[in-house]
This record gives structure tokens, C-alpha cells and sequence, in this order.
């Protein structure tokens, strides 16, 4: 695949907040993106009004820039460069009736999740479900709440990719005045670390539901930024990495403090005695982390990190255990 059709086939794979983000950045710099969405009302309200009808609503397109179709195989085999931006748990159902080939496409992954079942990063389950090879795939992170890009406040984004010229072309495509851009190799250790920073603003969220202050909040960031750099160093202790940088320190911050972060909220209701089921019910956007703690534990079984973090939110979701002595045994082991 050539550097221009890199550059100028991509179309993106989701309808929600981040993926409306993700192409009004996209589109600004091609004028032209593919765009799936699932359903057929969404993209006829979305031709009509000009904007997303159910996320970022106050960002407005020019729809002739734009092929909507609700036909993941049309979409596929008509560009080049497909950045993913749907749920975690939903990834495999989109890709179910899937029959156009993917290995030949370059596939960036702005998923911060986990696919279930499969307990594998996206990267992962791309490679070893659809045979893409390890260097046309892609992955985005960095603390980017879609709300702030929209609203075009500076942000900063990594892409990372182990072939360092497909990973400098898209974050060229990315890079305008409100986002800056870096490039990375490390496509495990982003990938694991958005995870977990999902994870990790549950426990903020849920402290703070039960009323600690900012003080102690420095300090289960503190001890979480320790814990991902725990396990990120056991998956894959070889490769440079400076777990302070945005893409994780940053991203981890961003989630576990901002009003944005849907993660916190869902655990500040965890915290203040809503049931899972009730927190879910009530939110209208999925908190990724919810299913990324299962994983995640999963996960640890081989890896036999020391998480007590992740231990702490994996009992309170779903061993049920009461937050308040679960939290406060985790207070404990906090230095």
C-alpha cells in the first residue's frame, strides 16, 4: 500500500462520539472519508441535519465530503485505510457477516477496550482472526476526550504502529491546530494501557462516590500509574517505552479526573450505591472499563502481576463486594 492511498482512501467504522470526533478530523484533511454506520435512520437524520443526530450534535459536516453506507462490506472494499471506533464488546458482531478480505487494508484501531470473549487487545484479534499482518495495523491513543476535539481544544494523540512510516503518514492526516501528533512502536503497550486507565478511572470514579477528596485521589493515580507500568513491563518488558509520556500517564489522568470520562462517572454511581445493572441502565454510553476489568483480571491469570487496583474494581463489579470495605482494604496497601 502507497503512502498516498494511506493518506486519502480511509473511512471510518462506528457512529458514536469518538468517531464523530475522529472524522471531523479526518475529513478536514482529505475532504473526502467513507463512513459506516450501522444504522440506516442515523445516516438519513445525518444527511438531513448535517451533523451526527445522537453524538457531538454541535459538530457540523459537509455531507458531500462524505459516503455513508450502512454496508460494512461496501465500505471495506472501497478504502484502503479503515480506523475502527466502535464499542469493544460490539467489535466481533460488526465483524460477523464481514466477507470482503481485511489483510490487504491498513486497520487503525481507536478502540480503548478489550474484545471479550477473546480476551485479546485489538491488534491482536485482527492479526489472529483476520490475518493482517502485524505492521498494517495500527492503533490511536493518547488523553482525547471526543468532546474536546469537537470543541477543537488542544489535544495530543499517538499512533502507533511497528512500521514507523504508516504510523508518521496517518498522524500527518491526524496533526492540525488543535491536535498534535507523536508516533510510537509500542502497539501492545498503548493498547493495554488504554485499557486499563478505563479500569483505573472506575476506582476514581467509585472513591469518589464514596466521598474521598483530591488527596487521595493523587494518590490512587499515583499508585495506578505504578500498577500499568507493572503489568505493561511482564507483556512486554523489551521495548522502549516511558510509561510517563502522554499516551499513558496522560490518558490515564484525563480519564480518571475529567467530567467527560464516562468510566468515572459509571464508578462514581458504583460508589454512591447504584447496582451495576442500574449504572448501565442509566448511562447512555458504555463505560468501556466495565468490561475491560473482566478481561483484564483474565487476563492477569497468566501474567501474575501484582494489580491490586485492578483486583479491587474487578471485586466490587462483579464479586459484589461492598465498595466501601473493598475500597478500604485497597487503602491500606497505598503508601
Amino acid at each position: 500500500m502507497d503512502r498516498e492511498s494511506l493518506c486519502n482512501r480511509i473511512a471510518i467504522v462506528g457512529g458514536g462520539s469518538w468517531a464523530t470526533a475522529i472524522a471531523k478530523i479526518v475529513v478536514e484533511h482529505t475532504h473526502h472519508i467513507g463512513w459506516y454506520m450501522r444504522r440506516e435512520d442515523q445516516i438519513d437524520d445525518f444527511i438531513r441535519i448535517g451533523h451526527n443526530p445522537s453524538y457531538l450534535t454541535s459538530v457540523h459536516f459537509n455531507t458531500q465530503e462524505i459516503n455513508f453506507n450502512s454496508d460494512l462490506n461496501k465500505i471495506v472494499a472501497d478504502y484502503d485505510t479503515l480506523v475502527f471506533v466502535v464499542p469493544s464488546p460490539y467489535l466481533k458482531h460488526h465483524l460477523r457477516k464481514l466477507k470482503v478480505r481485511l489483510k490487504d487494508k491498513f486497520i487503525i484501531t481507536a478502540i480503548k477496550g478489550i474484545v471479550p470473549d477473546e480476551n485479546l487487545i485489538c491488534s491482536d484479534y485482527f492479526h489472529q482472526a483476520f490475518d493482517v499482518p502485524y505492521d498494517q495495523i495500527a492503533c490511536l491513543g493518547g488523553p482525547s476526550h471526543a468532546e474536546e476535539v469537537a470543541l477543537e481544544r488542544l489535544s495530543y494523540l499517538t499512533v502507533g504502529c511497528i512500521d514507523p512510516e504508516k504510523a508518521e503518514a496517518f498522524a500527518n492526516v491526524l496533526s492540525s491546530p488543535f491536535i498534535k501528533t507523536k508516533t510510537s512502536t509500542d502497539v501492545v503497550g498503548i493498547e493495554y494501557s488504554s485499557v486499563l486507565k478505563n479500569v483505573y478511572a472506575i476506582a476514581a470514579g467509585i472513591c469518589g462516590g464514596l466521598k474521598f477528596g483530591d488527596n487521595f485521589q493523587a494518590v490512587l493515580m499515583s499508585n495506578a500509574v505504578q500498577e500499568m507500568n507493572r503489568f505493561l513491563m511482564a507483556v512486554q518488558p523489551d521495548i522502549p517505552r516511558n510509561v510517563y509520556d502522554s499516551v499513558y500517564l496522560g490518558d490515564l489522568l484525563v480519564t480518571g479526573y475529567s467530567n467527560f470520562s464516562r468510566n468515572r462517572v459509571f464508578g462514581t454511581m458504583i460508589g454512591k450505591g447504584y447496582s451495576v445493572k442500574a449504572a448501565q441502565m442509566e448511562m447512555e454510553m458504555i463505560a468501556e472499563g466495565y468490561f475491560g476489568t473482566k478481561c483484564m483480571k483474565e487476563i492477569n491469570r497468566h501474567w501474575h502481576v501484582n494489580m491490586p487496583i485492578l483486583d479491587a474494581v474487578y471485586n466490587i463489579l462483579y464479586e459484589r463486594i461492598n465498595p466501601q470495605i473493598e475500597i478500604k482494604l485497597l487503602t491500606d496497601s497505598f503508601r
